[in-house]
């Protein structure tokens, strides 16, 4: 069951538990008339670091529960996610709930209120779908005192967008086929005010989408490809946002070990993003106007599939020869960029769980980000900071662009073996984009968890909602008109 946010001036009556947000260092916070003695604090030895808790009983018999902050002097709204996330996992059992701000918080308060809407909603997400017994939180409401009332609503429309999406992705490739993933998209675009249209296999032929009508040709299952949009009053530009959507990657005929198979339902990360972000639009509001692509399909080694040494032509007439049916990923894309360029956008983003390479360059906690115009990586580098959703600007050299000739067609899917993984796969894709600001984001590290870290649970995180969102909101154009 969701938690209901909002805000007051005062610690609501009947609180089961409150939270008091505490500095490391001298001071304490004291407002809406709670009071902690910090003395008594540093006697338990609590330090006010980023996230820890402390319990105390207050005067009259309720729960208190002090919270870190870190330091006043460096505090960032993904301090105050962290700090909330652990106040959230206190009081788990709590059927309500109130976190104090500090009334000399250096943040806005819109922003700060956000965070912490989105560190308590986003830690209490459990992933066991199918368990028999579960064990969810207890809360059901939560105030923000000292709050704002429209970050408290943005938070929300945040912790309900990257839920679906880490629904979307930790449901088994048995439930989420292509055609799922479309009635999904089907489902929610009433409500989300956003219109949908798909394309089933016969129509992605006739739209001569040969990189995903190519991927599918191994699988029982027939792909689609989902198309969304979004317009609000008097837009000032246009982005597209293109999310991969393989629900089930094998490797086709370049088969994966059994290990490498392990949590690729969630190859398809990159396709729940984009969806959910398209679910929070009419709470955001931004200006732009937003369309979103998938192209969806598994990736199987059937009697039809493709083969190593087989051309594929895509929807922009450029021909890639496939020599690692395992990099399916950038084939399908291939399909749905040309299809963002046909939009004449202002910006193309795509997100894609990508490669094993960026894993190896930058670790499972942050996403490489490549693109075509400084502009618009820098815009999605700060939307991530702002996010809490750490991004790192990887090159696209041109003298690598050798990496990917082929002696048979435009290019080759695989670069130097060992070399430039990450990168060999961004050049492919630019080859897509024609001479629009692009950016791509290769998630394969974040949008899966192994383990519990703050508001990030377990299987798949959500990753890049927040980012696109917070894009969105502040989105410029980077080339004016001539």
């Amino acid at each position: 069951m969701p938690i209901a946010f909002s805000t007051a001036s005062d610690v609501p009556s009947g609180t089961d538990v409150l939270g008091i947000a505490v500095f490391a260092g001298p001071t304490v916070a004291a407002d809406a008339g709670v009071e902690v003695d910090l003395s008594f604090l540093t006697r338990q030895g609590f330090e006010g670091k980023v996230g820890e808790t402390l319990p105390l009983l207050a005067d009259d018999g309720g729960t208190v529960i002090a919270v870190g902050l870190g330091d006043e002097a460096t505090i960032e709204a993904d301090d105050l996610r962290r700090a909330a996330a652990a106040f959230a996992k206190a009081a788990w059992q709590a059927s309500s709930a109130a976190f104090v701000l500090p009334a000399d918080l250096p943040l806005d308060a819109r922003k700060a209120t956000k965070a912490v809407v989105e560190g308590v909603g986003l830690s209490a997400y459990q992933g066991g779908l199918y368990k028999s017994a579960p064990k969810p939180s207890q809360l059901r409401s939560l105030t923000v005192v000292g709050g704002d009332d429209s970050g408290a609503e943005r938070g929300a429309a945040v912790v309900e967008a990257v839920v679906f999406a880490r629904d979307l992705v930790n449901e088994p490739a048995g439930a989420m086929s292509p055609s799922r993933l479309a009635d999904a998209a089907r489902a929610v675009a009433d409500t989300s005010g956003f219109e949908v249209t798909v394309l089933d296999e016969k129509a992605i032929e006739r739209e001569a989408l040969g990189g995903l009508l190519g991927v599918s040709r191994g699988s029982a299952e027939p792909p689609r490809l989902i198309r969304m949009e979004w317009t609000p009053p008097n837009p000032t530009a246009t982005v597209v946002l293109v999310g991969k959507g393989i629900t089930f990657d094998s490797g086709g005929l370049s088969l994966k070990s059994g290990e490498g198979m392990m949590h690729m339902k969630g190859d398809m990360a990159g396709a729940a993003a984009v969806l959910a972000t398209m679910t929070a639009l009419p709470t955001w509001q931004p200006s732009v106007r937003v369309i979103g692509i998938i192209p969806a399909t598994e990736n199987m080694p059937g009697g039809r599939a493709i083969k190593p040494g087989d051309v594929l032509r895509f929807r922009n007439g450029k021909t890639a020869e496939v020599l690692n049916t395992d990099a399916e990923g950038r084939l399908v894309l291939a399909d749905g960029l040309s299809l963002a360029v046909e939009a004449e956008p202002d910006a193309i983003i795509d997100l894609a769980t990508l490669t094993g390479a960026c894993v190896s360059a930058l670790g499972r906690e942050i996403a490489g980000v490549m693109g075509n115009d400084d502009g618009i990586v820098r815009q999605v580098i700060d939307a991530s900071q702002e996010a809490g959703e750490p991004m790192w600007h990887l090159p696209l050299p041109k003298r690598y662009r050798k990496h990917i000739d082929s002696d048979i067609a435009d290019m080759k899917n695989v670069g130097v073996n060992g070399q430039a993984g990450a990168l060999s796969a961004g050049l492919f894709l630019q080859e897509f984009v024609a001479d629009v600001p692009w950016a791509h984001l290769d998630i394969a590290g974040p949008s899966w968890s192994d383990s519990v870290d703050a508001y990030t649970p377990k299987g798949g995180t959500g990753v890049g909602v927040r980012t696109l969102l917070e894009l969105l909101d502040h989105f410029e154009k980077v080339r004016q008109p001539t």
